[in-house]
């Protein structure tokens, strides 16, 4: 709770930073008089939810979003697996891979227009392009970074490709492969509201873009302010699914630091115990901690 409450502390404080600064005025080097006010956004929000517009951008920027981000991650994390596993593979499609990995997803617009016949597929194409190239790099480095120990015993006890990929391959690649989905996610909410404000019809990019050119900055803190709530709420979603799918791993909690407490004594404990079989207990007890850590991470 009190986690939960200094991050609520630490929004509100930076509202109140914002509603000052532009209440106020400020013109320093920063230029916050052209700001909108706190209140002004929310009053904007308010009349946004009340129609239907906003409802329709919300829902298109979803459907774009959802679509190009799951064709990404089945493309990325079947295209780094075959490049890891197969040196064939890698030869073919790793020269073309790494050649139009560094070409921005957003400077793919105009072979986006080329190529497909409306401008929702290519909205979806750019979107996926853009999710695609970190969850391929994540999922490649972690199926290499395998140990080759786990292959060797499924192949000792009669396991084929088929085996080893559903039970060492992809269980041991998860934690990286939802590392590049976290990454790809994020670079799939910049991609399609940078692909709707230049060719969207429809969507909250092409309404905050519509809200600039007629000079309504506070609909355009009303965008970005749904880009961001979308975006946080679309990772959180990714980063809870990986945890669950990888409950397995050991995981680290934060200890915040002070003095080691002495265990208590039991109670009816001997004062006056032996020695000997007081360390042996002991010794028995941390034997078999190490060994539940052991069985725990294999």
């Amino acid at each position: 709770m009190i986690r939960y409450a200094l991050r609520a502390a630490s929004l509100a404080a930076a509202l109140g930073v914002w509603q000052l600064l532009t209440s106020l005025k400020v013109d320093l080097w920063l230029r916050f008089s052209q700001f909108p006010t706190v209140t002004d956004v929310a009053r904007a929000f308010g009349d946004r939810l009340s129609g239907d517009d906003y409802w329709t951008d919300l829902t298109d920027s979803l459907t774009r979003i959802l679509t190009g981000f799951a064709l990404a991650a089945v493309l990325g994390v079947a295209t780094g697996v075959l490049v890891a596993r197969s040196r064939l593979a890698e030869d073919l499609l790793g020269p073309v891979l790494e050649v139009v990995r560094p070409i921005p997803a957003i400077a793919l617009v105009p072979v986006a227009i080329l190529l497909f016949p409306s401008n929702e597929q290519g909205i979806v194409f750019i979107t996926c392009t853009a999710a695609f190239f970190p969850v391929l790099v994540s999922t490649r480095h972690a199926v290499r970074a395998l140990t080759p120990v786990w292959e060797e015993a499924v192949r000792t006890m009669g396991g084929g490709r088929l085996r080893i990929l559903r039970s060492v391959v992809l269980p041991g690649a998860l934690p990286g492969i939802f590392g590049g989905l976290s990454v790809g996610i994020g670079v799939s909410w910049i991609c399609v509201i940078s692909a709707e404000m230049i060719s969207g019809q429809y969507g909250v990019g092409y309404r905050t873009w519509q809200d600039y050119t007629v000079v309504n900055y506070p609909g355009v803190f009303v965008g970005m302010v749904t880009i961001g709530v979308l975006g946080w709420i679309t990772s959180t979603a990714v980063e809870l699914a990986g945890r669950r799918l990888t409950r397995w791993l050991p995981r680290t909690s934060y200890i915040p630091a002070g003095r080691p407490r002495t265990p208590r004594p039991l109670a009816g404990a001997r004062p006056d115990g032996e020695p000997e079989q007081q360390a042996q207990s002991e010794q028995q007890g941390q034997d078999h901690t190490e060994e539940a850590r052991d069985e725990h991470l294999v």
